[in-house]
């Protein structure tokens, strides 16, 4: 008689055979999903689909429109577009990965492209998926797969094995070939079919996929050219120093050399800000109104705040307003679709006293600008402003760019900043840092120093945090007359040091347990990085401490 065990699966009980798999079991549930179902979370710990239960256990399934799955489904979606490309054009032929993209992930070749051979490798995914080959999880010993990834002519792979101290690692097969992935992968080609490609130019394209919050198609691409510059230019400056992977900045900090790699990215950086300031200086007689806004933990404070110090050196005189300080009155926050008081909202905010304080203040007023009172909930209004000549508004808030606000002011009186840390650095050529990990770090970090919140709040906060960024940030961005990335080339090493002890009191029964795990298994690709040398006027300070402009 075979033995039985106890599943708990959505609130109910199922009896089921000893020794079945997660993916056996998932077809039993698989109807009630829209995607294929990628991974399973067993008593707290999300696992593959090759997980076999033999206790009694809680499980729950996650598709691609779940933050875990969407992970696994970029993931394998990348091993089958890799496989695709050896196929296609040889062995010796590769892809590396860039930087994220309209949605999606944007590559570069070592070969040339043209949108015929687009197509063909469209073509050949959709083949390997429908095949349904499988990804075969298998553990090797570190040092046979550096000389497999070397074999392979590799390099960059077998540089992070070489930087780890385990004595075996974890590949995934595809046919014949293996590949390192740190994310939990698909156990098959078969679960990932929602794709497209998009060319770009003769060595890049954008490989496109649902995500968590686009699940319901993909969307024709659009191509943001300046958000692809900027990339392109930090990624360029990355080949000049030499340092565009882990690999790459972990061989700096072992012979010694970071010291000159900080000082060198921190002069670059306020290079980039005072030139925005001398451009701004230049149009001074046009230019009235300077608008910043940025996604959460970009370190809009201390570059709003270099920024006022780099034009007050050219003679300018820039007065600062929050446009939260333009909250209605609490009673009067609209409410969200789950009934709840809605602050990230356009409609939060007073935007009929603030046009028009602000056209006041153009035509040499003087007004008394209002400061939120967050405890009470109210506007409390006790100083004036007025601006003389040479004076300058520098207005942030996250609605700083949307087109709504200001509509009484003509565009050539504003000049609009975007502020994101744009992560040129790479994995590897197949795994890259995401910009979305780089802010939570900064923020977890931050959190805990200076609002002692723990881990735990800021990860259940954060979803809440990116679906507002989704919604009021990232569609104006392409209405910026400078994007400034406030990303630093060596900063996850740093980064590391502070945040690292702080995802370990995550117990293991917490919700969040997993996604400060996964962190952790991030950072262990990274030397630690001491911030001795970190100026005070870095970007930087803001989340780790030690800011000339606050603390």
């Amino acid at each position: 008689m075979m033995e039985t065990i106890e599943v708990e699966i959505n609130g109910k009980k199922y009896q089921m055979s000893k020794g079945m798999t997660l993916e056996e079991i998932s077809k039993e549930f698989q109807k009630e999903f829209k995607y294929p179902i990628l991974l399973g979370k067993v008593n707290n710990r999300l696992r593959e689909l090759t997980k076999v239960i033999t206790h009694d256990s809680t499980i729950e399934f996650y598709d691609l429109t779940s933050k875990e799955g969407n992970s696994s489904h970029i993931s394998g979606l990348t091993y089958v577009l890799i496989y695709a490309v050896k196929k296609l054009f040889g062995e010796d032929a590769d892809i590396i990965i860039q930087h994220s993209l309209d949605k999606g992930i944007y590559f570069e070749t070592t070969f040339r492209l043209t949108e015929n051979r687009i197509k063909n490798l469209k073509e050949t995914m959709k083949n390997i998926i429908d095949a349904d080959m499988p990804i075969i999880r298998t553990t090797v010993d570190r040092g046979e797969a550096i000389k497999y990834f070397e074999s392979k002519k590799d390099d960059t792979k077998a540089g992070v094995m070489s930087y780890t101290t385990n004595g075996y690692v974890t590949l995934y097969r595809l046919g014949n070939y293996y590949n390192y992935f740190y994310n939990l992968m698909p156990h098959s080609t078969g679960k990932v079919k929602d794709f497209d490609l998009t060319y770009i130019k003769e060595d890049g394209f954008v490989l496109q996929f649902p995500t968590i919050y686009q699940s319901s198609k993909i969307p024709v691409y659009k191509h943001h050219p300046h958000m692809f510059e900027v990339f392109q230019e930090c990624r360029d400056w990355a080949k000049i120093i030499g340092v565009e992977n882990s690999v790459d900045l972990n061989r700096v900090v072992s012979l010694g050399k970071i010291n000159d790699l900080i000082r060198i990215d921190e002069t670059l950086q306020s290079n980039r800000l005072l030139n925005v300031a001398r451009e701004i200086n230049k149009r001074r007689e046009e230019i009235k109104i300077v608008l910043m806004a940025g996604p959460s933990s970009s370190g809009k404070t201390t570059t709003s705040r270099k920024l006022r110090m780099f034009l007050e050196s050219f003679g300018l005189h820039p007065k600062v307003l929050s446009m939260d300080d333009y909250f209605v009155e609490r009673e009067d926050t609209p409410l969200d679709e789950e009934g709840k008081q809605d602050y990230e909202c356009l409609e939060a905010i007073d935007l009929k006293l603030f046009d028009k304080q602000i056209e006041e203040l153009l035509k040499g007023k003087t007004i008394t600008i209002p400061t939120f009172n967050f405890a009470l909930g109210k506007k409390e209004f006790n100083s004036e402003m007025t601006l003389g000549k040479g004076d300058i508004l520098l207005i942030e808030g996250i609605h700083a760019l949307d087109s709504k606000i200001l509509t009484n002011i003509p565009r050539a009186k504003k000049y609009k900043i975007y502020i994101s840390a744009l992560t040129e650095l790479n994995i590897d050529n197949h795994n890259r840092v995401s910009t979305t990990d780089n802010r939570l770090l900064r923020r977890i970090i931050r959190d805990n120093r200076t609002r002692n919140n723990n881990v735990e709040h800021t990860l259940k906060s954060w979803d809440s945090v990116r679906k507002g960024e989704e919604k009021y940030i990232f569609p104006y961005q392409d209405d910026a007359d400078f994007t400034f990335n406030s990303a630093l080339i060596y900063e996850i090493g740093v980064l590391k040091t502070y945040v690292e002890p702080l995802l370990y009191s995550v117990p293991q029964d917490s919700p969040y347990y997993e996604e400060a795990k996964r962190l952790i298994e991030f950072l262990r690709l990274f030397l630690p990085i001491p911030a001795d040398v970190i100026p005070q006027d870095s970007i930087l300070r803001e989340f780790i401490g030690g800011s000339c402009f606050h603390d």
